[in-house]
């Protein structure tokens, strides 16, 4: 994790990233690149015609330059190297752009107090574009314990595999790591496997499975990870996916209401 991209926009969950981001690039010696946005919200048809879409975008322009003042005079004293990119328009467009040559974006999933921008959605649409992982931290976070406890969602998907090793850099670090596989039994790919790789890293690994509704997966892995860990690791399905299997479910659920920090990845 040596180029961190952040995206940059003044809203209820800016802090929250500006503040996991940090941490991480502290931890690992990365680079910011912070990515500031000016949202473009969608308009009606006679609104635009008057020219209110031009208004909102310069009111918008005006809004981010201030907050881009006041992040860089913070940063500038914080320790960690950083680089400064403009966009404007569609946030996931401009986050798909900005993309490449990075290791992964931090985002927030929904927002606590307020429903715009959607964050949940646009770490939705960065994560179906599956060209980075996507580190999802709820509003309220104000950091990231790279050295304390990690829990691993395992199904034995490809996408749980893609987060496990988008995320060896933060458990080899780790306090302690914990691999939960929650439901059936039976999985392609048990949880033992898994830790068998991490242990030929130098990752020692507890192992749990748990019974679970497949209707409650979501929730009981929440649960899981409100009790015992810092940070929450999974795979993540795409759209419609996510709405038509149990893991999906769990997608929509973290980027929903995780109440820590998460790493999604997509399959690969």
């Amino acid at each position: 994790m040596r180029n961190i991209l952040l995206l940059v926009h003044d809203d209820a969950g800016q802090e929250a990233r500006l503040q996991v981001a940090l941490d991480l690039g502290r931890a690992f010696d990365a680079h910011l690149n912070c990515l500031d946005v000016s949202i473009v919200p969608m308009m009606v048809d006679d609104y635009v015609g008057l020219g209110g879409q031009a208004m909102l975008l310069a009111e918008e322009r005006a809004a981010e330059a201030a907050n881009a003042a006041r992040l860089k005079e913070r940063l500038a004293i914080e320790g960690v190297n950083y680089s400064w990119q403009e966009a404007a328009g569609d946030p996931a467009l401009c986050l798909k752009e900005a993309s490449r040559l990075n290791d992964v974006v931090v985002l927030n999933r929904a927002l606590d107090s307020a429903a715009y921008p959607n964050m949940g959605e646009l770490a939705g649409a960065v994560l179906n574009e599956g060209l980075l992982p996507v580190f999802a931290v709820p509003e309220q976070a104000r950091g990231i314990k790279v050295e304390g406890d990690a829990l691993i969602a395992w199904d034995g998907s490809r996408e749980a595999e893609s987060a496990l090793k988008a995320a060896l850099p933060l458990l080899a670090q780790a306090r302690s790591v914990t691999l939960l596989h929650i439901g059936a039994a039976m999985i392609a790919v048990p949880p033992e496997q898994a830790a068998i790789y991490l242990a030929r890293r130098g990752i020692r690994v507890e192992v749990r499975h748990e019974p679970g509704d497949s209707r409650r997966v979501g929730v009981q892995l929440l649960a899981e990870a409100a009790a015992q860990c810092d940070y929450l690791v999974m795979g993540g399905f795409a759209h419609p996916r996510w709405f038509e299997s149990v893991f999906g479910g769990v997608t929509a659920s973290a980027l929903a209401a995780s109440p820590v920090p998460v790493l999604l990845a997509r399959g690969r």
